[in-house]
């Protein structure tokens, strides 16, 4: 069948992976030779609710040039597919949903109603990003495609599966090992889900905000000399006083403040360190005292030097609460606004009291219990809140005073408002300074760090194996770099928080019951409460049977909660009900068992026998921790097997400029739109192309269409070699099964190009062994354009005529040449190869389990072959570039000079004269002793030509203009150089635009050299 002009990626792509489809091209073992190694990857599941963008096209683009790599060198191969359930995410999108078409919300439906249109929502909806991978060119096992809630308790027909049987029982039994507890920690806090996050969830965003300056008056009216000097020891203020200055960024949670703190080598301080301080806000009959404690975590030269302790609401202070045994109030309820529960503030103010003197014990359920919010804020939105405190200290006089031209109040210029009367007013010290605030990334709102009871994973008694995996070698981080941060988050871990406060998830396996004490006295009070940790209701149930004795019934109530015990046990006190744990898992402990789940553990398969250990796990830098960590943890927790050979880290996909995309700033590369466009070949070879080893690739659409050319270029010298018989006779019936066996050639050219095909193909496989996607791009961007495209191409254009006695050879070699293309580029461009092999010959099987080659370059190369041509190509490049740079025009045919050449480069001038004077457009060589004035000098292996410029170009016009040229750029790169020796700029531009900045530079200077190479070869001439 004749080729089209054109490739029409539109209708090839869609057709072609149906065939591949339907063909079973990408099941687990497809094209694996008989005892073959076995080769299997598990994709980084995308959550259920994504959509294709540009890390997950780049990330799988990688995943299936390796896994076609494999698959056509006859390994046994595996791409393990599947989604996460994401529970935060889909629990949004279905509440979304809910609400958009009126039907009644999650907690009017009831959790049980609200789940089963979650699986609802899956069925129609969940599956978007697996067709989108599939325009990709993905050529995953779909068959075997996974889920993280598959085999769930109400999960519909269809949903089969053992992966939540896997998290269930790893739950259970690490339970059982003592390394999955309960406890109060200090966890990121979403108030819209009303659920404890992760690190990941949190965006951490630069916002305009405010720090309040207050004192704290010393207990009783004590005071202190307070002393400040300058770096030389010299006093510059000293002023007696009866407070301690703090500045926060949250005043609502002065509420909750245990201590005010100083670092120990804070001599300012000294003189109070251990007495008392008030908290300036709350009745002032009840106002509570806290004590100056010394740590090492505040900055003497930071601020006032001294920080405000408020354990429940800060990751720091929590850490300092924990060292100097500080107790910990919690302020808001789960929505962010101030508690509203508990005892009238008086009471509780008072028992704070007593622990702050030392005259009563505290443990964690009393504070827990205990509400420190008075009763003027109860019930406000934390905001609220914040304003009312500023107002009540501000008008006690408490609020540290300034002038009013200020500059740390950020007013422009420093600036008195009362520059009219000439002379500053005082005012509160509130400066206007950028913070770092955080944000739910789904929710938008801001994070609260709150203290919670939340499950956790004891991770210090799991991480030992993981980091000694990587330390002996046993699993490799690629690039080397990444290692740190693998280490860095292991070696100082801290508990993992598993639970969420959620209903779409994995619902933790613990029930709960009264102590079995209180079973005999009525009155007695029914906490602390007992857990049965089972893997399902009649699991708990014969646990409970074992603890309160088989005399009791045992049923199950899903009304109660931990805080409302009272139907535990019913009236005749014969039956007790326990209540399940409302929460569920967090995503990264049920995904944290992905190579394992999805191969069928806690069954041992015949799949988890053979893929397991899997081979190499490709995955954003930004999970090194949140995912590829806690699997290194959880399998050598539960099988004791690392869950990979090889991890390969790869970086972020920014746009052209280097900046993040994101769709605020509207420089959002959208990888649907681009296949469309330019379609899928070009977008994986433009991003295999950028995909150097750590290093940020910066995307624009130019590069793309520069690729989709390349994909021209490939498919017009196939048009070439069919309007040239190439696909006809003896050649296209050894083209059956790809030309496995190399074709040994005789004539020069041929013997060549089949040496350059046999030196790309190591290139390519030992690029490919070690990762360097980049390196294997380029080896084929260069080869297939530059020696296939458009040297051998060209040079075969006199063997190719029919009374040429080299023309069926060349044919022949010029068949095999191009299959080797296509095999060659198959794993990174699969559908422009895969419709080239299909309609240049009749093919015993397709493209994509085409055996790869094996040949070698010592086998192949015919060194004499080689030089010659090598030599042959860099004279007409030579005499190209002369040409250029003298601005000879490009159609005018120029005389050629030459004062001398060794005897090899007269036989290759002699045996492609021909050749070498068309493609360089010369009309003659004549021998000379030496060059005359204004001929432009030509270098080759062996001789020395001349291209004579007289009557070609006026030298002095051209001097000029060269000259003009190179001038305006040194200018720019003085410029350039300028910005860029400046400390400032370094250390306050960002990070982007110092790039950019720096790459510009590069780029001018290799003009600029080049424009000087120019000028030096006129110079020479004159």
């Amino acid at each position: 069948m004749a080729l089209d002009k054109t490739f029409n990626a539109a209708d090839a792509e869609e057709r072609l992976y149906a065939a591949w489809d339907r063909a079973g091209a990408f099941a687990a073992g497809a094209n694996a030779k008989p005892g073959a190694e076995t080769f299997s990857i598990m994709i980084p599941p995308p959550n259920v609710t994504g959509v294709l963008h540009m890390g997950h096209a780049f990330n799988n683009t990688l995943q299936d040039t390796l896994i076609r790599w494999h698959r056509m060198r006859g390994f046994d191969t595996l791409w393990q597919p599947g989604q996460d359930h994401a529970g935060i995410a889909t629990q949004m999108v279905v509440e979304r949903q809910l609400a958009e078409t009126q039907q009644p919300g999650r907690r009017e439906l009831g959790r049980e109603a609200f789940l089963d249109k979650v699986w609802e929502w899956k069925k129609e909806s969940g599956g978007t990003i697996i067709e989108q991978l599939k325009r990709l060119g993905a050529s995953c096992d779909w068959d075997r495609n996974a889920f993280t809630m598959s085999g769930a308790p109400n999960a519909p027909e269809g949903e089969e599966g053992n992966f939540h049987d896997a998290v269930i029982k790893v739950f259970v039994d690490m339970y059982n090992k003592g390394l999955i507890y309960r406890g109060k920690r200090l966890v990121n806090w979403d108030p819209h889900f009303e659920t404890a996050i992760s690190d990941l969830e949190v965006e951490n965003t630069e916002v305009d905000g405010h720090m309040w300056h207050f004192k704290y008056p010393l207990a009783g009216g004590a005071t202190y000399t307070y002393v400040e000097k300058d770096e030389d020891g010299n006093i510059t203020l000293t002023e007696e006083r009866d407070y301690i200055s703090i500045a926060t960024t949250r005043p609502e949670t002065m509420l909750g403040d245990g201590a005010v703190a100083v670092h120990p080598s804070d001599e300012r301080y000294a003189p109070i360190v251990g007495q008392l301080c008030e908290i300036p806000v709350g009745p002032k009959e009840h106002r509570r005292l806290i004590p100056i404690i010394t740590d090492d975590y505040p900055d003497p030269t930071f601020g006032s030097g001294a920080v405000k302790i408020t354990g429940a609401h800060d990751f720091n202070d929590y850490e300092v609460a924990k060292r100097g045994n500080i107790p910990m109030y919690n302020l808001m309820d789960t929505k962010g606004a101030m508690r509203a529960d508990g005892q009238p503030y008086a009471e509780e103010a008072a028992v704070a009291q007593r622990i702050a003197n030392g005259e009563e014990t505290f443990d964690e359920a009393k504070i827990a219990a205990m509400n420190l919010v008075p009763e003027a804020y109860r019930g406000l939105d934390r905001f609220e809140a914040r304003k009312a405190v500023v107002a009540d200290i501000t008008a006690e006089g408490l609020a540290v005073m300034t002038t009013d031209d200020d500059p740390r109040l950020g007013r422009r210029m420093g600036g008195s408002a009362s520059e009219d009367e000439g002379s500053p007013i005082a005012t509160p010290l509130v400066e206007a300074k950028k913070i770092m605030q955080p944000f739910g990334d789904r929710s938008k709102v801001v994070i609260e760090p709150m203290l919670t009871d939340q499950w956790f994973v004891a991770t210090d008694k799991i991480v030992g194996p993981a980091l000694d995996a990587v330390r002996n070698g046993d699993v490799q981080i690629l690039p080397e770099q990444d290692k740190k941060v693998y280490f860095h988050w292991l070696e100082n871990i801290e508990p993992w928080c598993i639970s969420r406060q959620l209903w779409w998830g994995h619902q933790i396996p613990v029930w709960y019951g009264p102590q079995k004490d209180v079973l005999s006295d009525a009155t007695a009070d029914y906490e602390p409460y007992v857990t049965f940790c089972a893997a399902s209701e009649a699991e708990a149930a014969k646990l409970a049977k074992e603890y309160y004795g088989e005399q009791y019934e045992i049923g199950f109530n899903r009304d109660a909660d931990l805080q409302n015990t009272t139907h535990w046990i019913d009236e005749n006190r014969e039956g007790i009900d326990l209540f399940r744990d409302p929460d569920v898992l967090d995503t990264w402990f049920s995904s944290g068992l992905w190579p394992i789940g999805t191969l069928g553990w806690p069954e041992q398969t015949e799949a988890l026998d053979k893929y397991f250990p899997t081979s190499v796990l490709i995955t954003g830098f930004d999970i090194i921790f949140f995912w590829v960590a806690r699997m290194m943890m959880m399998q050598y927790a539960v099988v004791d097997q690392k869950p990979f050979d090889t991890v390969y880290v790869h970086a972020l996909v920014r746009d052209e400029k280097g900046k993040k995309m994101s769709k605020s700033l509207g420089n959002v590369l959208d990888p649907l739109e681009l296949i469309d466009e330019y379609g899928a070949d070009a977008v994986r070879f433009t991003l295999a192309s950028m995909a150097a080893m750590g290093r940020d690739l910066k995307l624009s659409t130019a590069r793309i269409q520069g690729y989709r050319n390349f994909g021209t270029k490939l498919w017009n010298a196939h048009r070439f070699a069919e309007m040239n018989g190439v696909f006809d006779g003896e050649a296209a019936q050894k083209r059956c099964t790809g030309c496995v066996q190399v074709v040994t050639p005789a004539a020069t050219l041929n013997k060549w190009i089949v040496g350059e095909t046999a030196r790309v193909r190591e290139e390519v496989d030992q690029a490919l062994s070690n990762y360097r996607f980049n390196d294997a791009a380029s080896a084929l961007y260069a080869f297939v354009w530059g020696k296939v495209c458009d040297w051998y191409v060209e040079l075969s254009k006199p063997l190719l005529q029919d009374d040429a006695p080299e023309a069926e050879e060349t044919r022949e070699t010029m068949a095999w040449v191009l299959d080797q293309c296509l095999i060659l580029l198959h794993p990174i461009m699969p559908f422009i190869t895969e419709e080239l092999w299909q309609t240049t010959a009749k093919r015993e099987k397709m493209l994509i389990h085409a055996d790869w080659p094996t040949y070698r370059l010592a086998d192949h190369l015919d060194e004499a072959a080689d030089r010659e041509l090598n030599w042959v190509i860099t004279l007409i490049e030579n005499i190209r570039s002369a040409r250029a740079q003298m601005h000879v025009p490009a159609g005018l045919k120029v005389p050629l000079l030459m004062t001398d050449i060794d005897a090899a480069g007269q036989a290759a001038w002699a045996r492609n004269e021909t050749m070498i004077k068309r493609l360089a457009r010369v009309e003659s060589l004549d021998k000379v002793d030496t060059f005359p004035k204004g001929t432009a000098s030509i270098p080759a292996p062996g001789a020395t030509f001349g291209l004579p410029l007289e009557g070609l170009i006026d030298i002095d016009a051209e001097k000029a203009r060269l000259q003009k040229s190179l001038d305006k750029l040194n200018k720019e790169i003085g410029g350039l150089n300028g910005r860029l020796n400046n400390p400032k700029f370094a250390a306050s531009a960002p990070e982007d635009v110092v790039a950019e900045a720096r790459q510009n530079l590069a780029e001018r200077q290799s003009e600029a050299d080049q424009l000087q190479a120019a000028l030096d070869r006129l110079a020479e001439m004159a």
